[in-house]
């Protein structure tokens, strides 16, 4: 039954300003409705349709999107954030520093402009949950698109220490370099999945989408004390999130993490 509080979308027509989603898988994104409602809420005839597009398929996906004269904006996620970004002309300094995009919207010459938003959703997020991670000791575990971008914005909130854990540990070291050349207070370091010790744990790896998938940390390591935050969005409840509700921890769900980021999405695409 729908929500009679969730306000209805108005039906597109041919003046309505398209914008897509992008990623491999997509069924699980929660940005169509919330993004669409969005535009709506601002008086805008757009809308923020899903496209699944394998990593295979997608340079010919972004040409193709480039001749699209009705498509203003373009959202990418996994495993689409950094290939997003080098389709990108201009970029804000965030996501030059990160080398991926989330959010893609059409310049004046019809090329690309590409900002990363995550690592604010995420903050924002564990802020509106109630936890500061100011002056927290953190593990993050993943340093793909959305991982690096939390981990900027975690350094940026003032974080005492960051350990980061990846499967590619070239990745991970690449993401620390850079992290030291920017420089801040916190400590970067390698970590691993052991979340003994840290007050903040967050999954940014796809582990929890699947049934079968493994845990990203050692559940059995975590106290409750701790904070843990996940972006996996569907299922809400990722067995990781699962376990630490179950020894009292406080908790963020990839829904969370998106509901927080949600009008910087809209005012991003909308040129805002």
């Amino acid at each position: 039954m729908a929500d009679p509080t969730t306000p209805a979308l108005p039906a597109p027509d041919g003046a309505t300003r398209l914008h897509l989603i992008f990623g491999d898988p997509v069924a699980q994104v929660k940005a169509p409705g919330g993004v669409s409602r969005a535009f709506a809420a601002r008086g805008r005839n757009a809308v923020l349709l899903p496209a699944h597009v394998p990593a295979e398929a997608l340079d010919a996906f972004l040409r193709g999107a480039d001749a699209v004269r009705n498509l203003d904006g373009m959202v990418a996620t996994v495993p689409h954030k950094f290939a997003a970004f080098r389709h990108c002309a201009t970029a804000t300094e965030r996501a030059r520093f990160l080398g991926s995009a989330n959010v893609l919207r059409r310049n004046p010459d019809g090329t690309w402009h590409g900002d990363m938003t995550d690592g604010l959703g995420m903050v924002g997020g564990l802020r509106a949950a109630g936890f500061d991670p100011a002056g927290r000791r953190a593990l993050l575990v993943g340093a793909g698109g959305a991982g690096s971008a939390i981990a900027l914005a975690l350094v940026e909130a003032g974080v005492s220490s960051l350990a980061l854990h990846d499967a590619d540990a070239a990745r991970r070291d690449g993401l620390l370099r850079k992290l030291a050349e920017k420089g801040g207070g916190a400590e970067v370091r390698a970590g691993s999945p052991d979340p003994a010790g840290f007050d903040l744990v967050v999954n940014a790896t796809p582990a929890g989408m699947g049934a079968e998938d493994a845990m990203p940390v050692m559940a059995d390591r975590l106290e409750g004390r701790m904070f843990v935050a996940d972006v996996v969005t569907a299922p809400e409840v990722t067995p990781l999130l699962g376990a630490a509700r179950a020894l009292g921890c406080g908790t963020q769900t990839g829904v969370g993490m998106f509901t927080a980021q949600v009008e910087l999405i809209a005012d991003f695409l909308l040129g805002a």
